[in-house]
């Protein structure tokens, strides 16, 4: 694929005046003169099309100019999209960029755009021979079926509708009670799809981290941070997360192994402050994702000689549930047992959890997180 047919090069004046050896640009390969090899590299920033084509590069200006965090940063910027001649293909050609990707081990990160641009960065996975989980971060739930809303209204909606079916669990954090329809709750619910209302994770922040390292794609509205951290939203709310709450999910979010896409979507620069901001929150948000990203432990076998079993005998069924702590990062896992002849559920029998959830199956009582994955699995 040539690339320079589908981007165009970043803004000299996003870097001119920067000079720093330490700044985030200078540490990074960007498509100046000439779109760099992305093959080698462990990240990719993606600018994404929008109506004034300008949210991905107000981000990068404030990004560049970050100080270098820990790790190789092996990081390219390929530039901004070029849109379609219609929404249909720039999902289309956003799947596509996204596909050869993934499909070289590198990590998209995308910025900018409406959050509807969500839906080409979860098709991109459908070729790719396994079932994924979708974490979504929004105030709204956007399960809307009716053509006349917009399409940023209904993409979730055509993501658990769409053909084939590659979704293993959508978990959705940071709604807000009061904008949602209850209905649209309840139909997550019954599909045993987790949704985390933002009282909820405020009270305990660190309990949505396992719920976070299911997840294989992050796509992150900015209408889940509160308009005081993020007002250049034209769904703007006073109550939200704060930028640090955010910043805070994004190094959990670069930290889960299993992550490999992330979209930070909904930024729209006309409404922004005279600094700048959103922008800047969004930039620092990222640079968590990326630390987050190079802090990773490598994890992923957990019947490995680093992890420490616990088997918890139950007084009902299941008679037993196995429990795995890690001996580097103290991290938890549970394992849920999945049919004779699913296989491909194998990848998703193993499920991240809490020492909360150990406690409970000490008492005799089965975690919420065994029950809704032992459903989703049968």
């Amino acid at each position: 694929m040539d690339l320079t047919l589908f981007f165009s090069a970043v803004d000299e004046s996003l870097y001119e005046n920067i000079t720093s050896p330490s700044s985030f640009f200078k540490n990074i390969r960007a498509y100046t003169d000439k779109i760099p090899d992305f093959r080698e590299a462990h990240m990719a920033l993606v600018g994404l099309p929008d109506e004034e084509e300008k949210a991905a590069n107000a981000i990068r200006e404030k990004l560049y100019h970050l100080k270098r965090g820990t790790g190789a940063y092996r990081i390219v910027d390929l530039g901004n999209l070029k849109p379609g001649i219609d929404r249909e293909e720039t999902y289309t050609r956003l799947s596509e960029v996204c596909r050869m990707l993934l499909e070289q081990n590198v990590f998209p990160v995308l910025l900018g755009g409406q959050h509807d641009l969500t839906y080409g960065q979860y098709t991109a996975y459908e070729t790719l021979d396994k079932l994924i989980s979708f974490l979504n971060v929004d105030a709204f739930l956007d399960l809307e079926d009716n053509q006349t809303d917009s399409p940023e209204q209904r993409h979730v909606h055509k993501i658990l509708m769409h053909e084939p079916n590659y979704l293993f669990n959508y978990i959705h954090m940071a709604y807000q009670s009061y904008l949602i329809d209850p209905l649209s709750v309840a139909v997550l619910e019954k599909l045993y799809f987790e949704a985390f209302r933002l009282g909820q994770m405020r009270n305990n922040l660190p309990e949505m981290e396992p719920a976070i390292r299911h997840a294989d794609l992050l796509s992150f509205d900015i209408t889940a941070i509160r308009s005081a951290d993020a007002p250049a939203q034209h769904r703007a709310q006073p109550f939200g997360l704060t930028g640090e709450e955010a910043c805070q999910l994004c190094w959990y979010a670069g930290h889960n192994e299993k992550l490999s896409s992330a979209g930070f979507y909904g930024y729209q620069p006309l409404l922004d402050d005279a600094h700048g901001k959103t922008a800047s929150v969004i930039a620092t948000m990222i640079w968590y994702l990326i630390e987050g990203f190079y802090h990773r432990k490598n994890e992923q076998n957990i019947k490995s000689n680093d992890f420490i079993k616990y088997t918890v005998p139950m007084p009902s069924e299941p008679s037993s549930i196995s429990f795995y702590k890690s001996k580097m990062s103290e991290k938890w896992w549970m394992e849920v047992p999945y049919p004779q002849g699913k296989e491909k559920y194998a990848r998703n029998s193993i499920v991240p959890c809490s020492y909360t959830d150990y406690q409970l199956a000490t008492k005799g009582e089965v975690p919420e997180r065994f029950i809704s994955t032992l459903a989703k699995l049968m």
